[in-house]
């Protein structure tokens, strides 16, 4: 058993640690999940993060970049796997999408600069209805979907806009919230229209989630991080392995084809939403 586990622990930081100097990733994912791992010096059962990196290549192809497992409540945490991505390699990178983790925001504009940062929609629904008497969510949710289904970048701010204006007088907190996060949540708008619908949220990186909760369950509580690190790496490398043979792309090479546009303005005027965060 020790040698099959020294055998996939040594697979397993080959693809973990490989060069990914060899194509651009112009939209990188991040989220965290949570499994149960044992504190030995603690001699107690304590929550672990699992944090995901997912890119999606020039050519519109997927590939999970790295995994990392700690505590995703610490700026450094997220800060040091940012850097091993970037020592690693990674270069291109117009937007990072994830949630607004007060810590990972910083680390993002700490390691990404020059790229934006897209706030998921769906994590941002969750804390706009917070907001909102539990009668009215229903509307307000609404509402808000409704900023989503326009059809370019006007009528998405002026969506926006009105939106604002029909929460200012019942619910000011919401609103507020809503003018605060203006550039953060939608991000998205400057990029191809046709990859709006897959960068505006981590849904596709939350499917991958559930999907190691799914497999990681007949464990229940893991010894150490290493092994989080050793079952959670091999899960992922068999998905890559997948999505290779697959030969899928998440979005076609002509609409790729359009960031590089985007990626020259992005570089000379970085996003409000990264710089107010910094």
């Amino acid at each position: 058993m020790s040698r099959i586990c020294q055998g996939l622990d040594t697979q397993v930081q080959a693809f973990l640690s490989r060069p990914l100097e060899f194509s651009r990733y112009p939209y990188v994912y991040l989220d965290a999940t949570y499994l149960h791992g044992r504190d030995q010096a603690r001699k107690q059962v304590i929550s672990r993060a699992v944090i995901v990196a997912v890119g999606i290549t020039a050519t519109g192809q997927r590939e999970v970049l790295g995994i990392e497992v700690g505590n995703s409540k610490d700026e450094a945490f997220w800060t040091a796997f940012l850097r091993r991505l970037r020592d690693r390699g990674i270069s291109g990178v117009q937007l990072v999408i994830s949630d607004a983790h007060a810590g990972l925001k910083k680390a993002i504009a700490r390691c990404c600069q020059s790229c934006s940062w897209q706030r998921c929609r769906v994590h941002f629904a969750r804390n706009l209805l917070a907001k909102v008497p539990k009668g009215s969510q229903d509307m307000v949710a609404a509402a808000l979907r409704s900023v989503f289904v326009q059809q370019d970048e006007p009528a998405v701010e002026e969506q926006w806009d009105q939106v604002i204006t029909m929460l200012a007088e019942n619910f000011p907190a919401a609103a507020a919230l809503m003018e605060q996060a203006r550039e953060e949540v939608l991000a998205f708008r400057v990029f191809p229209t046709e990859h709006w619908r897959k960068i505006w949220s981590t849904n596709s990186l939350e499917r991958l989630n559930k999907e190691i909760k799914r497999r990681t369950r007949v464990v229940g509580i893991f010894p150490n991080d290493a092994a989080i690190t050793r079952l959670v790496g091999a899960l992922l490398l068999e998905q890559q392995e997948e999505w290779q043979l697959d030969g899928r792309r998440v979005f076609s090479e002509l609409s790729m084809a359009k960031l590089d546009k985007i990626g020259d303005q992005l570089q000379d005027q970085p996003t409000a939403a990264l710089a107010a965060a910094a």
